[in-house]
C-alpha cells in the first residue's frame, strides 16, 4: 500500500440479489481487516431515508444512495474524496450507452479520472486499464474478488451493451478512441465558449458559431443542474431556441429540475 495515502474502505450493501450483496459486504469487511484498513459498511435501507428527493428510477436511486453514503464517510473521516474502480471496459460501455441516448460531444468524453459531483471529489485512476489486466494482477497476487452475477443478466441496457462489446472488442477500442477525440475537442470548445451571466439575451449567442453557442448554453445549464446531470446537445439547442424564438414557451423545465423563464428578452433560472 502507498505510504502517502490514508485509505478508508467504504462499501454500501444494496440489499439485492437474495442476500448475495450481504455476502459481498462481508467479503469487503474481511479484506479490509486483512489489510489493516479502517472500513465503513452500510446498508442501502440505512441511507435511502436520508435522501431529500430520492429518484424514482431504481438505478438512479441506488446511485444517489451511494453518493450520499460516500459523502458521509468522507466528511466523518476527514477524507479528500472517493476512489472508484471504473476501468477501461466500463468507459467503453458508458460511451456506447451515451451514443444510444444521443449525447453530444461533451457527453461522449465519458467518465473523468478526476471530477466533482456536487461537492464530492471522485477519482477514477483505473480508466486506462482493461478488466482482463486487472484480473490478471489479482490472480498473480492471489487476491480473491466477488462477481455480481446480475451483471451477466440482460435486464439493463448496460448489461446488454457489456455482452455485445465482449463479442465485438474492436468496437470497444473504437469507443475509447472516440472518447479521447471528443475530450480534446471539448477542451477546445470550453476554451472558446463565453460564460453567460445569471441572465442572458439572444444577442449574446446569436453571433456565435452554432457549436460554440451550444457549448455556452450547455455550460450555463450545467452550472445550474449540477455536475452529475448530463446536458445533451439537444437540450442545449432547446435553450438556444427558447432564447431566440419569441414564439417558444416562455417557461420551460430542463434536466436537473432547472426552470428557465424568458422575460423582456432575457433568460434566467428560478
Amino acid at each position: 500500500l502507498r505510504a502517502d495515502l490514508s485509505l478508508h474502505v467504504a462499501h454500501l450493501d444494496h440489499e439485492t440479489r437474495g442476500g448475495e450483496s450481504a455476502i459481498d459486504a462481508a467479503f469487503v469487511a474481511d479484506l479490509a481487516k486483512k489489510w489493516s484498513l479502517p472500513a465503513t459498511i452500510a446498508r442501502r435501507s440505512e441511507i435511502e431515508p436520508l435522501l431529500a428527493h430520492p429518484p424514482r428510477n431504481r438505478s438512479a436511486r441506488y446511485r444517489a444512495a451511494r453518493l450520499a453514503f460516500f459523502a458521509r464517510v468522507i466528511e466523518s473521516n476527514h477524507l479528500a474524496g472517493v476512489i472508484l474502480a471504473h476501468h477501461q471496459d466500463d468507459q467503453a460501455e458508458t460511451i456506447v450507452q451515451r451514443l444510444l441516448r444521443g449525447s453530444g460531444i461533451p457527453g461522449l468524453t465519458g467518465m473523468s479520472t478526476d471530477t466533482h459531483i456536487g461537492a464530492l471529489r471522485v477519482l477514477r485512476p483505473l480508466l486506462k486499464i482493461r478488466r482482463s489486466t486487472l484480473r490478471s494482477v489479482l490472480l498473480r497476487e492471489d487476491i480473491g474478488w466477488r462477481e455480481d452475477a446480475s451483471n451477466a443478466q440482460p435486464i439493463t441496457q448496460r448489461n446488454r451493451i457489456r455482452k455485445w462489446l465482449d463479442h465485438h472488442p474492436d468496437c470497444a477500442q473504437a469507443a475509447i478512441a472516440l472518447s479521447q477525440c471528443c475530450a480534446a475537442f471539448t477542451d477546445w470548445l470550453r476554451s472558446q465558449a463565453p460564460r453567460l451571466g445569471e441572465s442572458f439575451s439572444a444577442r449574446e449567442i446569436e453571433s456565435l458559431p452554432a457549436v460554440i453557442a451550444r457549448e455556452a448554453a450547455r455550460q450555463w445549464l450545467a452550472d445550474r443542474a449540477g455536475a452529475d446531470v448530463e446536458i445533451s446537445a439537444a437540450t442545449a439547442a432547446r435553450l438556444i431556441e427558447m432564447a431566440c424564438d419569441a414564439a417558444s414557451p416562455a417557461k420551460q423545465m430542463f434536466p436537473g429540475a432547472v426552470t428557465v423563464i424568458r422575460q423582456r428578452g432575457k433568460l434566467g433560472s428560478v
